[in-house]
């Protein structure tokens, strides 16, 4: 039987939050498992303790990373909250929750319009969301001259695309955490010029979310915070968050758009997605939840 130990690998700025006691979600972790005579220890996570892990006992657990052998997962923030997905891949298109199938008639609709009711007011409490200006959100990411395997096209092309189908103006907001290059920003600049009713940006991305028409992203966490006031989306990369939203890859490009034209059951699929599907640590039943899905992957719980 294969030791009952975990081995927690994490950034710096995480790993001190963690043994500070300062996060709630691996905090709860290290008590489920401390709760069933399970060992758990916390490592810096990097290129060589990554090459370790395989020949350490036991099981072990990564932070947004991939897991590195059979006996490890991966860990991930489902964007709000506290809720969160343990999986064995760090793609999040290859989620259960990305394959299943959200059907709306099943779910509870009172328990969904309360969900959705506390967590608008928590994350936009006193937003007045409008879409006057008929504005399209282009929520980027990074590497935008490139098409990579999950993606339907390059960033640079996604924008492209929005401008020929949306007469109105459009904003891209630029990631916070990525690093551009002098090629990128020409790519936008060249945009910019070519369309004067386009134009990029530093941040202000909440104050563009309540004021757009619709959220065009690769797959961005503002596509998901912007179905908390309402506001349509369309992916143009596989994502775990597409079942309500148009969708380049699965859809094509005219049938993503049309589906802006829809109006989506953002309450009972923001109920499904989170709460039915994520493990919510801000639950008093997190541990018991926990242990059962870790279960799942076979672990001796």
């Amino acid at each position: 039987m294969t030791e009952r130990h975990l081995s927690i690998y994490l950034d710096p700025a995480t790993l001190f939050q963690v043994r500070e006691g300062q996060h709630n979600f691996f905090t709860r972790l290290i008590g489920a498992l401390q709760a069933v005579n399970w060992t758990v220890d916390l490592h810096e996570t990097g290129p060589a303790a990554r090459r370790a892990a395989r020949k350490k006992p036991g099981y072990a657990l990564y932070h947004m990373e991939p897991p590195t052998h059979t006996r490890a997962l991966t860990c991930r923030r489902s964007y709000v909250g506290a809720f969160w997905h343990i999986e064995d891949s760090a793609e999040r298109w290859e989620w259960p929750v990305a394959k299943a199938d959200f059907h709306v008639d099943d779910i509870d609709g009172k328990a969904a319009a309360q969900f959705f009711g506390m967590w608008q007011n928590r994350l936009y409490s006193g937003a007045n969301p409008t879409n006057e200006d008929d504005l399209a959100l282009i929520a980027l990411q990074g590497r935008l001259l490139e098409h990579r395997s999950f993606q339907a096209m390059s960033p640079i092309q996604m924008i492209e695309e929005v401008l020929a189908r949306h007469a109105g103006a459009a904003v891209a907001t630029l990631h916070p955490k990525e690093t551009y290059t002098v090629d990128e920003i020409t790519a936008l600049e060249r945009l910019a010029s070519q369309f004067p009713r386009f134009r990029f940006q530093l941040g202000g991305s909440p104050d563009l979310l309540s004021k757009c028409r619709f959220v065009a992203t690769q797959n961005s966490a503002l596509a998901l915070e912007g179905l908390f006031l309402r506001k349509p989306a369309i992916l143009f990369a596989l994502s775990e968050f597409h079942h309500i939203m148009g969708s380049v890859p699965r859809d094509g490009l005219d049938a993503a758009f049309q589906r802006l034209n829809q109006t989506p059951p953002v309450a009972r699929y923001l109920y499904w997605f989170l709460q039915l599907q994520a493990l919510n640590a801000g639950r008093p039943e997190f541990e018991t939840q926990l242990r059962a899905h870790l279960k799942k992957f076979d672990w001796p719980i």
